[in-house]
């Protein structure tokens, strides 16, 4: 079955983007994200931490495709970008966007795990999917994703080990152990950068994890 003939994903995870989805359409809001500035970090963290040129990248939770814009507004000669996300109306919207070298497509990479390695990519990133998960479905998320990645995986989450000044969260939103991702990070391979730099208290997380060259 290839992504586009998914059916629409009933995961509760996705609830508070359905909602979303259903006041804002396509529009930023639907991302869930403070602003498109927050959002810009967190995409900079990305840029910083992985080599794009020339690579194929995949974007689990792609949403509006933003980040591929971003990429092609910096001008990071990235070679191909795929985007999937179970917002189907979502995805539409960014392949009406015609980004350059850019594609999207509809699907549930965490009830459909084996989506996402058949795009053979070579970065896979995550950016802001993993908030709305417990942590058992963001483990096996990120299991598939590592086995997707050909050489780099980049994900963020909102760190349990932020300061008391770290803004609350809704009660859809979930901090995850930072510890434990770590740790995950780690036995998979020794390349691993970690990041809780970029807001205030700590707020949230970015892990990069490389394979070993062979």
């Amino acid at each position: 079955m290839s992504p586009m003939s998914q059916s629409p994903s009933t995961q509760p995870y996705l609830d508070p983007y359905r909602r979303s989805q259903a006041v804002h359409g396509s529009t930023f809001e639907v991302t869930l994200w403070a602003s498109p500035r927050t959002q810009r970090l967190r995409f900079e963290v990305f840029r910083d931490l992985a080599f794009f040129n020339g690579k194929t990248v995949l974007d689990a939770g792609c949403s509006r495709g933003d980040f591929a814009a971003y990429l092609l507004e910096t001008e990071v000669p990235f070679g191909r970008f795929i985007g999937v996300d179970a917002l189907c109306d979502v995805v539409a919207y960014a392949n009406g966007r015609g980004l350059p070298r850019s594609e999207f497509h509809c699907g549930d990479f965490l009830s459909q795990p084996a989506l996402l390695p058949q795009f053979q990519a070579d970065i896979v990133t995550i950016s802001g999917s993993l908030n709305t998960m417990t942590a058992a479905q963001a483990s096996s998320v990120l299991e598939s994703a590592w086995a997707a990645a050909g050489e780099t995986l980049l994900f963020n989450f909102l760190s349990d080990r932020c300061g008391p000044a770290a803004p609350a969260q809704g009660d859809y939103t979930v901090r995850l152990d930072t510890m434990a991702l770590l740790d995950w990070a780690m036995s998979r391979t020794p390349l691993v950068a970690f990041r809780q730099d970029y807001f205030p208290a700590g707020h949230d997380a970015t892990i990069a994890m490389r394979r070993e060259k062979r």
